[in-house]
């Protein structure tokens, strides 16, 4: 018997902290999630790194913020140059494995869309390695592992160790159009799901939300089965304790399309849930970004089939609501299978989530460059069995990158030198800091838009990159962020303090590794 703990860390896709049962949510069924957190801690104020998936999921790996470990945006690959905590946890005799959604590479097969600089009438430009400031391989093989090329050829398989993880089972994409290694599952079980997948193939329904596809496939051979099928074929044969585990559990739901199978997608009533209070209030004035979005959206320039945020109207703010509830839902019943087997039921097991998604919130779906809670904020909770913190509420800041060294804390391993996370249960942050940077072009802001926020126990101030206005809430006030403070003379001099603040926060993210190799 190993006298260090196993570990099993749920992790699920755009998963806002207010849609939990156990934080307070009035519709949303997740038995088995609201029990991890009554027998153990749930955290109130509990941020992510960056509200979007790949360079959070970097941050949670590598305990270090998107400035540092350099996936700053969606499409940059996790170097390997990048030492994680799961590659700590191996190191000191953990079995590690990881099943369902990993994205620390890219999974479209699509090119980057962000613009190189021209280059200037007379001017010579390097090529190959002398084209970017820092050298790289990140085109090389090895971060191609997770496109869909990869996964087309003949028995494709994740080359392991991957990222530190000894055992992987993909699954890449979004809905039920995902690949990986649950696409050769659900073939053995059904030759024929191409008949099954995407939009084209969906069954009748009456909803307008966009994105909203009623999937023909059924839950037993929806990616949320599948994972919770092959964690707990993993944990019955690892699971024994002899050696201790850490399994990443690693949901792709929910997230848009919005597309829960079988008796999910009526689970939930669109019409019982609020129409979001943005639609209710006419003396709102929503920040210049957020203006531009909406625009979009009435004058039908608007990528209703994208990733990025979108208008929208009440009818489908509530639709989205219900149909990600689906979602949840199903996602808090492959919960509980898992956590039914004996070795589940002896480890500790960590809940939490990627990013948020606005749900119609300020009037917008899906998420972006807006850093309001719905998207900054998501679930963290702490089960550890019989540490009598049972159905505990702890109120102190804390991050996604926080997550590996409370890991390795509870596990007595050191962190490597350079992670910046924080043990989270040894107390937690004064403020969170938020870093987004992203490929697309934003409204009022332009091409590659860069938003860095500081979110306080009572305020929330973003700065926008090229731009002369910023935003400033005071969520005691205002929780839910309709007033913008900051040209608001009586608060300029809390601006000037929370801008100090994040100065500060910026310095105390900037890299210290590699560690100094001597004295100069």
């Amino acid at each position: 018997m190993s006298d260090r703990p196993s570990f099993i860390l749920f992790i699920t896709d755009q998963h806002r902290a207010d849609f939990l049962g156990c934080y307070g949510h009035p519709l949303v069924k997740t038995p088995n999630i609201d029990a991890m957190a009554a027998q153990g801690v749930s955290f109130d104020r509990f941020y992510v790194s960056s509200p979007v998936c790949m360079p959070n999921r970097a941050s949670l790996m590598t305990a270090r913020m998107p400035s540092s470990h350099g996936v700053r945006s969606n499409g940059i690959p996790l170097s390997k140059e990048n030492v994680t905590f799961v590659e700590l946890l191996k190191d000191a005799g953990y079995k590690t494995a990881l099943i369902g959604k990993s994205h620390l590479q890219n999974f479209t097969g699509k090119p980057a869309i962000l613009p190189r600089s021209e280059t200037r009438p007379g001017f010579y430009r390097a090529s190959g390695a002398l084209a970017e400031a820092v050298r790289h391989d990140l085109l090389s093989p090895v971060y191609s592992q997770e496109e869909p090329d990869f996964w087309a050829g003949p028995q494709p398989r994740v080359e392991t160790p991957f990222y530190g993880f000894d055992h992987v089972e993909l699954v890449t994409g979004h809905g039920d159009e995902v690949g990986g290694d649950y696409t050769a599952w659900l073939l053995g079980r059904c030759p024929e799901a191409a008949s099954l997948v995407g939009p084209t193939n969906q069954l009748d329904h009456d909803y307008v939300c966009p994105q909203a596809v009623r999937t023909a496939v059924p839950e037993e051979l929806y990616s949320t089965s599948y994972i919770a099928e092959r964690a707990m074929a993993w944990l019955e044969e690892n699971g024994d304790q002899e050696q201790p585990f850490f399994l990443m559990v690693s949901f792709p739901d929910p997230h848009h399309p919005f597309n829960p199978p079988g008796r999910f997608w009526d689970m939930y009533a669109p019409e019982n849930f609020p129409v979001p209070e943005a639609f209710q209030r006419n003396d709102w004035t929503p920040p210049p970004h957020v203006a531009g979005i909406m625009k979009e959206r009435e004058t039908g320039r608007a990528a209703l089939k994208g990733m990025g945020t979108i208008g929208c109207s009440p009818r489908e703010a509530q639709e989205a609501q219900a149909l990600t509830c689906g979602m949840i839902s199903m996602i808090d019943e492959a919960v509980g299978r898992v956590r039914s087997l004996p070795a589940a039921q002896e480890a500790i097991g960590i809940f939490t989530s990627d990013h948020g998604d606005h749900l119609g919130d300020h009037r917008m779906l899906l998420k972006g460059a807006e850093h309001y809670e719905q998207l900054i904020r998501v679930p963290f909770i702490w089960s550890e069995p019989g540490d009598g913190k049972a159905g505990t509420r702890a109120n102190q800041i804390g991050q996604t990158h926080d997550i590996g060294p409370t890991i390795l804390e509870r596990a007595r391993i050191e962190s490597a030198i350079g992670m910046q996370g924080r043990p989270l249960l040894e107390g937690g942050r004064d403020a969170a800091l938020v870093q987004y940077d992203h490929q697309k072009e934003n409204p009022n802001i332009g091409i590659g838009p860069r938003v860095h926020t500081l979110r306080t126990e009572r305020w929330r101030l973003s700065l926008i990159c090229g731009v002369e206005w910023g935003e400033l809430y005071d969520l005691e006030a205002d929780p839910g962020e309709f007033v913008n403070l900051w040209d608001c003379p009586d608060h300029a001099g809390v601006r000037a303090h929370l801008t100090e603040r994040l100065a500060r926060a910026e310095m105390d993210a900037v890299d210290r590794a590699p560690f100094p190799t001597g004295l100069a």
